[in-house]
This record gives structure tokens, sequence and C-alpha cells, in this order.
């Protein structure tokens, strides 16, 4: 089997760093912004920051969104509110991975609804690289829009 050798397009780094006694850590990316991530109650969270799989939800949502956000205004779509929901469905076996997650974008504005389902189609699964991960590994991924 020959392997062609990936092009390396930008290498990232984050830091995580223990911040108690128990399971509380604070991360660190590019910038000075740290984001705070607990487990749960039963290996001994807090509720002191975002569980790990939460922050996948979040990194699917905020991908998306990003793009969205940045294809509509190309558009000349006007965009008051936005805001997003992003439900996961998780097996019951370890690890438990997700298996299906729907994204809502709710948008307010002056927004013609054609150009948002079609921004939402190329945001979603032609430029959030968080997607493509996730449909690789297996998960189904859906979306749906509430304008106004």
């Amino acid at each position: 089997m020959n392997h062609e050798p990936s092009t390396i397009v930008k290498i990232m780094k984050v830091e995580i760093k223990r911040v108690n006694d128990a399971v509380h850590f604070e991360g660190s990316g590019s910038g000075d912004v740290k984001i705070h991530i607990d487990g749960s109650e039963a290996i001994g969270g807090q509720g002191l920051g975002v569980r790990p799989m939460e922050l996948v939800l979040m990194a699917l949502g905020s991908c998306s969104s990003l793009d969205l956000i940045t294809i509509l205004k190309k558009q000349r779509q006007e965009i008051t509110d936005f805001s997003v929901d992003v439900d996961g469905e998780r097996r019951e076996e370890i690890p438990t991975i997700f298996t299906k997650i729907h994204i809502l974008f709710r948008l307010k504005g002056s927004i013609d609804q054609e150009k948002a389902e079609k921004a939402a189609e190329l945001a979603v699964k032609k430029y959030c690289s968080v997607h493509d991960m996730l449909v690789t590994g297996g998960v189904e991924i859906t979306y749906s829009l509430e304008i106004n």
C-alpha cells in the first residue's frame, strides 16, 4: 500500500493545565483567552467548566456558524441576531461517542430564506472541518434554520 504524505497546512497547538486537585482544567490556544474544562460529578467534577464532549458540540456549532455568518455577510444579508443550538445523541457503551448531532441556526434580520439555506449547506457540509472529522467517524449530522 502506497500512502502519499498529507500536506500540512497549519500546525495548531493548545495547552491544558490542571487547576485543582480534581479534574478542573484550563485550556488555552493561540491567544490569551482561557477556557475552563471540568469532568462530570461522577469522576470528581465540580461544575467549574464545560465538559469535553460539550466542547466537541461547541466546536461544530461555532465552526459552522463562523462560515455561515461570513457567507451571509458577503451576500449582503443583514443579521441582527444569531444563535445556534447543537444537540448530540451519544451511544451507551464506552466510549460514549456521538452517533447523531443536530444543529439549529436561529437568525434574525433582513435575510433571504433561500440564500440562508444555501449558505448553511456550504457552511456545514463544505467549509466546516469539524463536521468532516465527525462525519468521517460515523456521526450523522443534520441541521435546520429558523429565520426571524
